[in-house]
């Protein structure tokens, strides 16, 4: 926790693990590579910052940073951060995402815009993920 700051609450989160899957990309997230910048509103809305290093199966190795929002009622936002089940139709939780990578068989990531639609179970957020065309 750093406290409160210019924009409300900061708070440095260390990922500590993850995997990515998809058609053209499978891979996890490398150990102490990431973390999230996380402002949190005085209305409990939050805005990540996240940054974190990706290894594809092949070897690759992918940068990759991503903002984002996350926000409900009151009443959701509660029920979220006390580690609750709540269904994802229930609050607002999109990102907007950028890779960089120097593996040959990945620079088609270095082209692209994605988006994703997050998640927030107990076990950790997940994202549903699809690049802009």
């Amino acid at each position: 926790m750093v406290g409160t700051a210019r924009n409300g609450e900061l708070r440095i989160i260390p990922v500590t693990g993850g995997t990515a899957e998809g058609p053209r990309f499978k891979g996890e997230v490398m150990p102490g590579s990431a973390a999230d910048w996380l402002r949190v509103d005085p209305d409990g809305t939050a805005h990540m910052d996240v940054r974190l290093t990706l290894k594809s199966v092949t070897g690759g190795v992918v940068y990759m940073h991503y903002s984002g929002i996350r926000t409900g009622t009151p009443e959701v936002l509660a029920r979220l951060n006390s580690g609750q089940t709540v269904d994802p139709s229930d609050y607002y939780f999109r990102t907007a995402m950028r890779f960089e990578t120097g593996a040959p068989e990945l620079a088609w990531m270095n082209r692209i815009l994605a988006v994703g639609i997050g998640q927030r179970p107990p076990s950790g957020p997940t994202y549903d993920v699809y690049a802009i065309a």
